[in-house]
């Protein structure tokens, strides 16, 4: 990528997006971060050196992507997209307050799906202007999560988010080639997040029992180290690639109550909650 070069990153002010900014800047791209808020954007501008850009802003809202689309251009081309922005939710179907909230459910799946197409839809229509470098005019990175395949009890909502993600990640790369673009889909486990800060000590053992190899939680710059080499290997495309140590989750059973309707969600993503 040339130094002109500028990618988007949602949800890029903490955790796993800051991360993937800080590899970008490392290769001479410009991050553009998109988030929520604008105490993390100031905070993120920080770490980086003041050399990326950070535009507030929900993932949802058209309008704020476009800025963000546009910050991007204004400052060389877009030939990158990085989504990382997601929402986590854990709330049973019929727990002890009655069945589970329609609207929460509609919530979850509009931040972590909806959000993201809305990303890919207007980054890509900018994308497919670009003049080629190489083969490709642009490549989209979307960030899944392991509980779209093995999503535990009271992650019904933020599984089917995920599971959506996952599902769209194909089709978009196939009709997406078109105009010269890749769409990638990265899954990741459990990840040492700022998220991670509030869950106590006796669930992170509990979590830690399902690690296999390495025995340890991913750090941020393990996940951004997958994304950088996805954005310069043109072979990678149509396809969702787990980062997880071989971790596999379990049904979240084995120590809950299932009438109970609040339970800790495990943090299998660490995204940052600008959506």
């Amino acid at each position: 990528m040339s130094p002109t070069t500028t990618a988007l990153v949602t949800g890029g002010t903490s955790g796993l997006g800051l991360a993937v900014a800080e590899r970008l800047l490392a290769s001479g791209v410009v991050p553009v971060l998109l988030g929520r808020g604008e105490e993390r954007g100031r905070a993120a501008l920080e770490t980086l050196g003041g050399r990326a850009v950070f535009v507030p802003g929900d993932v949802t809202r058209p309008e704020d992507v476009t800025g963000a689309l546009d910050a991007a251009e204004h400052r060389g081309t877009l030939r990158a997209v990085v989504n990382c922005a997601g929402v986590p939710h854990a709330e049973r179907v019929v727990g002890r307050s009655g069945p589970h909230s329609l609207d929460r459910f509609a919530e979850v799946v509009t931040a972590n799906l909806v959000g993201t197409f809305n990303v890919v839809r207007l980054a890509a229509a900018r994308m497919a202007a670009n003049e080629p470098a190489g083969q490709e005019r642009g490549v989209i990175v979307n960030t899944a999560s392991l509980a779209a395949f093995e999503g535990q009890v009271g992650q019904a909502a933020y599984a089917a988010s995920k599971g959506g993600v996952v599902s769209m990640t194909l089709p978009l790369a196939r009709e997406l080639a078109g105009s010269l673009i890749r769409v990638v889909t990265v899954a990741p486990g459990f990840f040492a997040t700022p998220a991670v800060a509030a869950v106590p000590a006796a669930a992170r053992a509990e979590l830690d029992r399902d690690l296999v190899h390495p025995r340890r939680w991913g750090d941020p710059d393990d996940f951004a180290a997958l994304v950088a080499h996805v954005l310069d290997n043109p072979m990678i495309n149509g396809e969702t690639i787990r980062v997880d140590g071989a971790v596999r989750m379990s049904s979240g059973l084995r120590h809950h109550d299932t009438r109970n309707t609040h339970h800790r969600e495990r943090p299998d993503t660490g995204e940052a909650s600008s959506t």
